[in-house]
C-alpha cells in the first residue's frame, strides 16, 4: 500500500469481531451425511451437470442444483433469497441487520443457525450440500471453516469475489486493496449463485435491475469537492471506510471524495482528532442492529458525535449531515446499491449535489 497508515495498521479484532476456532469435529459428525448432495455420480447428474465456476482462486464444482444451501453471512443471504432460493436453504447465519425490504417472507421460512458465527458443528447438523459465505474472516481459517475443510467433508464452499479480487486478507484487520472494488464484481457474484443453482435467467434479471437503480438514483447527481466519511463502529476507535471498498463504490457513483481515501485498509481504525482534522462535509453512519461492538446503532453514534468535545464542533455534526445506512449497504452486497441510492438522496437534500 502507497499511502501512509492514518491509524493502527493492524487492530486487534476485526470489525466483524471473530470468534476463536471451532472445536475439533468428533468422529461421529465426521462420519454424518452431509454434503450428500455434493458426491452424486457424475453419470447420475441431471441436464447440464456437474457445473463449476471459478472463485477466488478455487474451483466450485456441484454436480447437481443445490438443494440444502446454508449462507454464512447476510449479504450471501440476500442474493440467495433475492434469487427466489429460499426453498433450497438449510439455514443462515451471521447478521448485522433486518433482512432487505421486500425479501421478510422468504427469509423466515429459512432456519436461522446463529446470530453471529456459526460453529462448524451447527453448520453440518443442518446437512448443507452448499455453503457461501461473504468474507474470507468467515469461511476462512479462525472462522467456522476453510473452504478446503468443507470439501474435504463433500461440501462445495463458495466466497464472495469481492473479498477476494484486488484484495489481501492475510493481516489481522478487514485486508487491503489493491484495486477499487466495482458492482461488477457483485454482479459476478449474482451469476455465479445462479449459475450454481441453475437459475441463471433469475441472476440476469437481478442484476438488470441493480443496475437500473444505480442509474437512475445518480441521474443529475455530481457532488464534485464534497467530502464523505464512512463510519461502521467503534466509539473508541472509530472503524473508518478507506478508499477502495463498498464505500468507494458509493462515493465514486456520486462524484464526491471520501476524506479517508489516502489508505487503502478496507475499515482502518483511527483516532477521533483524525477524524476532527478530516472535517467531512457529510458522515455517512452504520445503523446495525448487531451488538459485538461500541456505538453499533446510528443514535449511538449521533449522541458519541454531538457529546465529544473532539467531534462536536465538526461541520457534519454541526450541520447535522448524517446519512443512516445498514451495515450492509457499507458492505460489498447487492445492498451497496441502497448505499448509492441513500447517499445520493441525502446529498440533493443537503444541496450539495450539483
Amino acid at each position: 500500500m502507497s499511502a501512509a497508515p492514518v491509524g493502527p495498521r493492524r487492530p486487534l479484532l476485526s470489525r466483524r469481531a471473530l470468534r476463536g476456532p471451532v472445536l475439533l469435529l468428533s468422529g461421529a459428525l465426521l462420519a454424518s451425511g452431509c454434503g450428500s448432495g455434493a458426491a452424486t455420480d457424475d453419470a447420475a447428474a441431471p441436464a447440464g451437470h456437474p457445473r463449476a465456476v471459478r472463485d477466488c482462486g478455487h474451483d466450485v464444482r456441484v454436480t447437481a442444483p443445490p438443494r440444502r444451501a446454508v449462507s454464512l453471512n447476510q449479504g450471501t443471504t440476500e442474493i440467495l433469497l433475492s434469487l427466489g432460493l429460499a426453498d433450497r436453504m438449510a439455514g443462515t447465519a451471521t447478521w448485522t441487520d433486518p433482512v432487505m425490504k421486500g425479501l421478510e417472507k422468504a427469509n423466515s421460512e429459512v432456519p436461522r443457525l446463529a446470530d453471529d458465527m456459526p460453529s462448524l458443528e451447527t453448520v453440518l447438523d443442518a446437512e448443507p450440500d452448499f455453503v457461501a459465505a461473504s468474507f474470507a474472516s468467515t469461511l476462512g481459517t479462525g472462522g467456522v471453516a476453510t473452504r478446503e475443510r468443507f470439501t474435504r467433508l463433500g461440501v462445495p464452499a463458495y466466497l464472495s469475489p469481492s473479498d477476494c479480487a484486488g484484495k489481501d486478507n492475510s493481516g489481522d484487520g478487514d485486508g487491503v486493496r489493491s484495486e477499487p472494488l466495482t458492482m461488477d464484481t457483485v454482479y459476478g457474484e449474482v451469476r455465479d449463485l445462479a449459475r450454481l443453482f441453475d437459475v441463471e435467467e433469475r441472476g440476469e434479471k437481478l442484476v438488470a435491475d441493480l443496475e437500473s437503480r444505480i442509474d437512475r438514483a445518480t441521474s443529475g447527481v455530481h457532488a464534485s469537492g464534497v467530502t464523505l466519511m464512512y463510519w461502521f463502529a467503534n466509539s473508541t476507535s472509530p472503524y473508518l471506510a478507506g478508499c477502495c471498498g463498498a464505500p468507494g463504490v458509493i462515493t465514486r457513483a456520486v462524484g464526491a471524495e471520501n476524506a479517508m481515501d489516502d489508505t487503502h485498509e478496507e475499515w482502518p481504525q483511527v483516532g477521533w482528532e483524525t477524524v476532527a482534522d478530516r472535517d467531512p462535509d457529510v458522515l455517512v453512519l452504520g445503523d446495525l442492529t448487531r451488538k459485538s461492538q461500541t456505538a453499533e446503532t446510528a443514535a449511538k453514534k449521533i449522541e458519541f458525535l454531538e457529546s465529544n468535545p473532539v467531534t462536536r464542533n465538526m461541520t457534519a455534526v454541526r450541520k447535522k449531515r448524517y446519512v443512516l445506512l445498514s451495515g450492509q449497504a457499507m458492505n460489498p452486497t447487492i445492498r451497496t446499491v441502497e448505499g448509492v441510492e441513500q447517499v445520493a438522496a441525502a446529498l440533493r437534500e443537503f444541496g450539495l449535489a450539483k
